[in-house]
C-alpha cells in the first residue's frame, strides 16, 4: 500500500539552550501539515523540548556540539529523531527511570524520558558512551473520525431535500 503522504526535514544547530525553542517550533511547524489538534502539537513540542534539552545539558555538558533533528512524515504519523555526538549514556534503562537525574546539582527533575514516553506513542533511546545518543519518537496524528450521528444527520437532510 502506498503511503498517503511522505515528507522529511533535517535540522542541525549548535548545542546552546537558546536553540531549544527554535527546535521545538521548527518541528511543530513541520508537523502542522498533518493537521494535528492543539493537544497533539503541544505533546510534540513538549517531547522535542525534553529531548533537545537532554542533548544540550547531558550530552555536551556545557561544551559546544551539534544537535541534529530528522523528522519524517509517513501517512498520519511523524517520526522525530534527535541526536547528539556527546558523551552518551552509560545505563539507558536507569536514565529512563522517573525522577532519576545525573545532575541533581542543577535541579533537574529527572522526568525527561518519562515525559517523552507519555507524550509520544513510541520512544526509543540508543546511546554509546563517548559517541552520543539518539532519541527516536513517533506520534500518530488522529484524524477526526466521522461520527455515526453526523452521517445520519446528513442522510436525513438529503432525504428531506429530495
Amino acid at each position: 500500500m502506498k503511503n498517503i503522504y511522505e515528507n522529511e526535514m533535517k535540522l542541525e544547530f549548535v548545542s546552546k539552550s537558546n536553540n531549544e525553542a527554535f527546535a521545538r517550533i521548527s518541528v511543530a511547524a513541520f508537523a502542522a501539515q498533518l493537521d494535528p489538534t492543539i493537544e497533539e502539537i503541544s505533546d510534540i513540542k513538549t517531547a522535542v523540548s525534553e529531548a533537545v534539552t537532554n542533548a544540550i545539558v547531558h550530552g555536551y555538558e556545557n561544551k559546544e556540539g551539534t544537535v541534529k533533528i530528522i523528522c519524517k512524515i509517513i501517512g498520519n504519523s511523524i517520526t522525530i529523531e534527535i541526536s547528539d555526538s556527546g558523551k552518551g549514556i552509560e545505563d539507558v534503562e536507569k536514565a529512563k527511570r522517573p525522577l532519576y537525574t545525573s545532575k541533581p546539582n542543577l535541579e533537574r527533575s529527572g522526568m525527561g524520558f518519562t515525559i517523552m514516553e507519555n507524550f509520544m506513542d513510541d520512544m526509543n533511546v540508543e546511546s554509546i558512551v563517548g559517541l552520543g545518543t539518539k532519541v527516536t519518537m513517533k506520534k500518530m496524528i488522529k484524524k477526526d473520525e466521522i461520527r455515526e450521528e453526523d452521517i445520519t444527520e446528513v442522510l436525513n437532510q438529503i432525504s428531506k431535500e429530495n
